[in-house]
């Protein structure tokens, strides 16, 4: 088949995916597999499994890794952009609501009932989170202390620092011997040279020239390489930072833009375009545009050069055991992150009766699978313009 053939499918892809990670797997199952068979089901899910133990968003990973299976890094690259960038458009468009609001005198009270059905989103991820991964005793007492810990503490460094130690923890607890046995690697260095780099350069720029926009580049490469699992993970470390350290935006601002996305197709990393570009929307439609498409690149860089430099090498990488087993922590640490995520955010948002109703609601009708979410948003919005 050719490359263009692909791309078609992956488009496909992108414009069907609703959901979040499990959701999307289900998608590239139906349409690269079954439909189109440039792999296998049995390869599809190692793929996963591989992106899982990356940080960055999951999905996004395992279709780019696809695409390198199919025709190398060019058209992993392209499989990237046409995955992604139809999303971030609509999500930079989204990011200038409160402006073209305000300039057409409607109220944004109109948006009211987005954030509490945003939270019923976040509720339904930590509980579905939380049962995958609390299957033990030491993955549960992982989950609760990251819970507890973020609750209390919410510097931006707090959160690697649980991820690392929860990956540890897990193997430590394992007991298992030859944890690092040796394996040829081989990989191609310049990605993760390249992931460095930036990791390293934007932190030093940010800090010696304190420049907005190199700052927000540097914050969400950050959000890019500290997330595991995909976008609702990086609701904690985002709402964090954004809201709470920096008040680049109000609490209602970022759930707005959190519940939008829920009714758009692609990767839910595309929140990174609207919060972008809102946390800049004093500087002009073109800087606040540069801003979205800042906060779009930076998230989503780090684990496309992960996905570059680890695939390559993924048959002899998925030999070590270590890596494996700390994924288990890793993933107890990411649900507790979530759960409190949730907590903090129905506090945030008051707890009125309608509210209560809408995220009430908002859970039932995501539990039952019988209402798509594009569907819940639109009746979120109905009902705040209407009341």
């Amino acid at each position: 088949m050719s490359k263009m053939s692909f791309l078609k499918d992956v488009l496909i892809c992108s414009l069907g995916a609703y959901g979040g990670p499990e959701a999307h797997i289900g998608i590239f199952i139906d349409q690269l597999v079954t439909k189109k068979k440039y792999l296998s089901e049995e390869e599809l899910i190692e793929l996963v499994a591989l992106c899982s133990i990356l940080p960055g968003p999951t999905s996004t990973q395992s279709i780019v890794a696809v695409g390198h299976k199919v025709g190398g890094p060019l058209l992993a690259f392209l499989t990237m952009l046409v995955w992604a960038l139809p999303v971030l458009i609509v999500m930079t468009i989204l990011s200038f609501v409160y402006q073209v609001f305000d300039a057409l005198e409607i109220s944004t009270q109109g948006l009211k009932y987005i954030g509490p059905m945003a939270v019923g989103f976040i509720v339904v991820a930590a509980f579905k989170i939380t049962k995958k991964v609390v299957n033990s005793w030491m993955t549960g007492l992982l989950m609760i202390f990251a819970a507890t810990v973020t609750y209390f503490v919410h510097a931006p460094w707090i959160f690697p620092v649980l991820l690392i130690m929860g990956g540890a923890v897990s193997i430590i607890a394992s007991g298992e011997k030859d944890l690092w046995n040796k394996v040829v690697l081989n990989p191609p260095w310049r990605y993760l040279i390249a992931f460095i780099v930036f990791a390293l350069g934007g932190l030093l720029l940010a800090t010696v020239f304190e420049n907005p926009l190199i700052d927000l580049f540097e914050r969400f490469y950050r959000y890019g390489y500290l997330v595991f699992g995909g976008g609702q993970v990086v609701v904690p470390v985002m709402y964090n930072e954004l809201v709470e350290v920096t008040a680049l935006m109000t609490h209602g601002e970022f759930l707005t833009g959190y519940g939008l996305v829920q009714g758009l197709p692609g990767p839910m990393f595309s929140f990174s375009a609207y919060a972008g570009g809102l946390s800049y929307r004093d500087g002009g439609v073109f800087l606040q545009t540069v801003a979205a498409a800042i906060g779009g690149i930076g998230i989503f860089l780090p684990g496309l050069l992960l996905i570059f430099f680890v695939y390559p090498v993924w048959e002899n990488l998925k030999k070590v055991k270590a890596i494996k087993i700390s994924l288990k922590g890793i993933n107890a640490v990411a649900g507790g992150l979530i759960a409190v995520a949730a907590v903090t955010l129905m506090q945030n948002s008051g707890f009125s009766i309608d509210n209560l109703l809408v995220t009430g609601v908002t859970i039932i009708l995501l539990f039952t699978k019988k209402v798509p979410a594009p569907i819940i948003v639109l009746f979120a919005l109905a009902l705040g313009f209407i009341l």
